[in-house]
């Protein structure tokens, strides 16, 4: 994949660069500082827009969370649920079973964690916050280890998972006139299966295209993640994970793809550019010494901060952002119009990764598109973030931990 990216004067190469020796060893230990680790998620919440089909809606698939009474947390010590008898056959129940498996969030955490979140809430209570978001004060939320929940191949597959990107693209998703993805796998169709058409672009603003990329960007970022953390084999119950080249061919090259491929992976660079111009531009928010990175340990707070800063700096330094600035520049009442458009379609966007059937994808997804709608959020508030006042919190703009964590992940995803 190489040249230039379409909407932005920015090349693929630069950022290979950028990203391969500045930014990425950096976000990869800042990632594993407890302030970033932990996400806090309700994975129970339910399809809000049909009933629940998925390929693995089956009880064991999903975490049962254990009740603590003394921590705002839900940890789940184990499962004793047997499998649902709703399962058509073997092979059906066979590839459930390596779906739960594969799919299942673990929910340990130690002790000492569990005391730091107390302490941790405790601390967040006391900042103004800009929004509150729903999950966190929910019982059925809990906080979830991420670097003990990778996002990798977890058997979720078939019209379940077709069917949440369906209802992303063409329900919610401003798109091109003319514009085919693979159709329903199980469903026969005039143009064969998998049938693709080409793009048009003609009469979409730059907006809806926006907003058509990072769509399909998120898209392609989480099938690079499955092909790339893929499970090779298992032997004596020790599973070999590592990239899968033939499945990345099937979702990525143009001869498998009818040439839409390298247009996903234009798609994920450009998702890539508007995460970084976000945290360029949410970088005087933490430069603010009245914002801590806090989890109690003041030694870890402050390296941890220093780490962030850091990477703020080499945001800044990059010199092919894409400009904002040119989206939502038209009269102001269509302007904004539009802008309040965009920001419906992704919260619905937001809300059908509640209808993902495994746990482990469905926390991805949330904590990506989340990650996604915080740098949203940045982008068309830099009046507020330029005015914030230096040594208090601001009702003008507010980060939540949670925005905070699934901003910092998604990019580093």
């Amino acid at each position: 994949l190489t040249g230039v990216l379409d909407d932005c004067l920015c090349d693929i190469e630069s950022i290979d660069d950028f990203n391969t020796f500045k930014i990425f060893p950096k976000i990869q230990k800042l990632q594993e500082r407890d302030y970033f680790r932990y996400y806090k998620v309700n994975l129970k919440r339910p399809c809000p827009f049909w009933a629940d089909d998925g390929h693995c809606s089956i009880k064991d698939c999903h975490v049962e969370p254990c009740p603590e009474s003394k921590i705002p947390v839900g940890i789940k010590a184990g499962s004793s649920n047997k499998y649902s008898k709703a399962a058509n056959n073997s092979k059906e129940l066979e590839d459930c079973e390596q779906a739960n498996k594969l799919g299942a969030v673990n929910s340990t955490l130690s002790n000492q964690s569990k005391e730091a979140f107390i302490d941790w809430a405790r601390y967040d209570d006391s900042q103004d916050h800009f929004c509150e978001l729903d999950d966190e004060r929910s019982p059925d939320a809990q906080y979830v280890d991420l670097l003990l929940n990778p996002e990798r191949y977890t058997g979720y597959k078939g019209p379940s998972a077709w069917r949440v990107w369906n209802s992303i693209y063409e329900e919610n998703c401003f798109k091109p006139r003319s514009v085919y993805r693979p159709l329903n796998p199980l469903a026969p169709s005039r143009g064969g299966l998998g049938s693709v058409c080409r793009f048009s672009w003609t009469g979409l603003c730059l907006e809806k295209r926006v907003f058509y990329k990072l769509i399909s960007g998120l898209h392609a970022s989480i099938n690079l993640h499955l092909c790339a953390n893929y499970l090779l084999e298992e032997t004596w119950g020790k599973p070999r994970w590592g990239p899968n080249v033939k499945e990345f061919t099937r979702r990525f090259d143009p001869a498998e793809t009818k040439g839409e491929g390298p247009r996903r992976l234009k798609n994920l660079y450009f998702l890539y550019l508007i995460e970084l111009r976000a945290l360029s531009k949410v970088a005087p928010y933490f430069e603010r010494a009245v914002v801590d990175l806090y989890t109690g340990n003041g030694h870890e707070d402050a390296e941890s901060k220093a780490l962030l800063l850091d990477i703020f700096r080499d945001t800044k330094s990059f010199h092919m952002h894409f400009d904002e600035k040119s989206m939502f520049a038209g009269d102001k009442k269509g302007a904004k119009s539009l802008k309040e458009e965009f920001r419906l379609h992704f919260k619905n966007i937001s809300r059908i990764m509640d209808c993902v059937g495994c746990d482990k994808c469905r926390l991805w997804g949330k904590l990506q598109t989340q990650g996604l709608g915080t740098a949203l959020k940045i982008l068309f508030s830099e009046k507020e973030i330029q005015s914030l006042p230096e040594n208090s919190p601001s009702k003008g703009f507010q980060l939540t931990r949670q925005e905070i964590v699934a901003l910092v992940n998604a990019f580093g995803r």
